[in-house]
């Protein structure tokens, strides 16, 4: 199973709740914002006790993986990161937590942790999905401490929440016009293989939901 190491190595944590790993010392973080800046989208992770911010640039369909989660916004079926949870569940697993581990020519590093039957599982991730399944999963994020030290920043105020001078929130609405674009998208695919399969009926239905759509959106 490439990617995976499985371990048994119960992390410590000292009076400040660090976590100590194979990595060194590990800080607890929150998702405090996600931005959209000129450069893309942005997710600011704020130290829980370490106070210093931390900028990771995420694509756009983790971006609105996460802004749904965090807007709470309810989807008609799961999205691919609902899935992942899903499967980590039901086969008896849990997400113990989500580390950040390392930083190496400008990409960020990633796992998860997961847990069952008492033994730790360790899965190479991208800092974006393993965020958004964090969400989910209700699961604790952690970034190494070399990691903050190197790509940290004080969090001093509002202005220091912007690596690029010029952002602003992801809202509720952006979330949910997100997710509408993405189901206009995917029933234009579904449209054009209805007509190749010359399934007419169903390409009648699903132009007449893609109207009804656009019209809205």
């Amino acid at each position: 199973m490439c990617g995976i190491v499985f371990s048994v190595r119960p992390a410590r944590k000292n009076f400040w709740g660090y976590s100590r790993t194979d990595t060194g010392v590990m800080i607890p973080v929150k998702i405090e914002q996600l931005l959209v800046s000129k450069a893309g989208f942005v997710v600011l992770l704020k130290g829980l006790e370490d106070r210093r911010v931390l900028h990771i640039f995420i694509g756009a369909a983790e971006a609105q993986a996460i802004a749904i989660k965090l807007n709470d916004v309810d989807v008609p079926r799961p999205l691919t990161h609902d899935l992942l949870k899903s499967v980590i569940e039901n086969f008896g697993a849990e997400l113990v937590r989500v580390e950040i581990t390392d930083l190496r020519d400008g990409t960020f590093y990633a796992r998860l942790i997961l847990r069952k039957a008492g033994s730790e599982v360790e899965i190479d991730s991208r800092p974006s999905d393993a965020m958004a399944l964090a969400l989910r999963c209700s699961a604790p994020i952690f970034v190494a401490e070399k990691v903050m030290d190197e790509a940290g920043r004080p969090a001093n105020g509002e202005d220091d929440t912007s690596p690029e001078g010029s952002t602003q929130h992801v809202s509720e609405d952006e979330a949910r016009a997100a997710k509408a674009a993405a189901l206009i998208s995917k029933l234009k695919k579904d449209l054009e293989k209805a007509i190749q399969d010359e399934r007419y009926e169903d390409a009648a239905r699903i132009r007449d939901e893609l109207k009804r759509l656009e019209n809205v959106h």
